[in-house]
Order: structure tokens, then sequence, then C-alpha cells
């Protein structure tokens, strides 16, 4: 188990959830059938992420930049397209690099089934999610969210306390009375780290199963008794 993976512990008000592998399948799969359709040596793919999101890595990487705003789209395509190599020898093409990567991404309609339930039961949702050129569907996600909090747009970030405090104070809501959805680890922690609760998202059944132990009402699975 990892520091990510401590249940909640107390009823909330409010459920912030990320987009990408979130409210969508898994980021790794559309990274991985990207990068066998463009032949791209996937060592010099990990190793650039690991340079630019580790831990360990200086703020201002470009990763950072992009999700404040600070690069465009295009800016960080080159600079990506840049460190990569392919394995025939070939140089990447930069153009619509990001688009590529996130193409395999869908919508999870189990995810946006399990929003919508939560909104019937007065559960207050917002949306939270770092923006890496992703083509969010803004129509529907507006129409369910309130706030919509994309990094980009504020120019703050995840993991930084202040996207969170920011989210919160939209919502109205107290931070130990938020629960945080995310499939990253440094997500979920930084959340904690402003008080908020926060589970680590791994699939659609076992994030159901965590809220229904906290939202009277929600079924703990589609096929299960009420909670």
């Amino acid at each position: 188990m990892t520091s990510a993976d401590a249940p909640p512990n107390a009823s909330v008000e409010a459920v912030v959830l990320d987009y990408g592998g979130v409210l969508t399948g898994p980021v790794k799969q559309s990274i991985d059938a990207w990068l066998e359709a463009d032949g791209i040596e996937p060592g010099s793919f990990s190793r650039t992420l690991r340079a630019w999101m580790s831990r360990s890595a200086p703020l201002g990487t470009p990763v950072h930049r992009l999700e404040t705003g600070e690069l465009s789209v295009e800016e960080f395509d080159a600079l990506l397209a840049a460190e990569l190599t392919t394995i025939d020898g070939r140089p990447v093409d930069p153009v619509g690099v990001l688009s590529r990567l996130f193409a395999g991404m869908r919508p999870d309609p189990a995810m946006f089934g399990l929003v919508e339930e939560l909104r019937e039961l007065g559960v207050r949702v917002a949306l939270l999610s770092n923006s890496w050129g992703n083509t969010y569907p803004r129509e529907r996600i507006d129409a369910l969210f309130d706030p919509v909090v994309v990094s980009g747009e504020v120019g703050l970030r995840k993991p930084l306390a202040p996207i969170y405090e920011l989210t919160l104070e939209r919502l109205g809501v107290v931070p130990g009375r938020a629960l945080f959805l995310d499939d990253a680890e440094p997500n979920v922690l930084g959340a904690r780290a402003v008080g908020m609760q926060a589970h680590l998202h791994v699939d659609a059944p076992s994030t159901r199963a965590a809220l229904a132990a906290l939202v009277p009402g929600l079924r703990p699975s589609l096929n299960g008794a009420p909670a």
C-alpha cells in the first residue's frame, strides 16, 4: 500500500475530480499506442518525463510551464519532440505531438455516470485538472461541474497548494469536507497537504466503493445494494 492509498475517513460535501485518467480511460494506454504508432523509442520518452516530472525535478520544467499556460501547446510539442528518438533514427515530427499522445483517451461512461449520481444526491462536484493541451469536452464538463478549474486557465498547477485552495474557495467548502480523486499519487498527496480527503483512483468500481462509504444513498457497486 502506498501513502496515497489510505481510505477517506469522514463524510463529504463535495467531490473534486481530475480529468485525464479519472474521467477518461487510462492515459498510459493512450501513450503506449502513440509510441508504437509513431515508432518512438519508449526509453527516450520515459527519460524525458522523469527529468521534467519527477519529485526532484526543479520548478520551471517544460511540463510545469505547459501546465500553467506559460508555454503554448505548439511550443511544448517542439521541446518534447526534440528530446525524443525514433526506433529507426528519424526525427520526431513536432506537429501535434500532444494531440497524438492523448488521441487514445476516451471518456469513461462509468465515471461520468458516477458524477451525475453524486449531483443527484446533493454532493457538489468540481473538476480540477492540469492541462496538457487535452481536448476537454467543455460543453459537457461545464454542465456537470461547478467549478471547472484547469491549470493553464488559472496559472496554477497541481500538486502545489494554491490550485487546491482556489478550487475549495470556488466551491465554498472547507478542506476536510471535500474529497479529491486523482490517478497520480503526488497530486493526491498535495490535496491531503491542504487538509482535503483524497483517494487514488485506479478504476471506476474501486472509486465508487470508496465514495459509497462517504455519500449516503450511493450504491457501492452498480449491481450492489444501496449504501
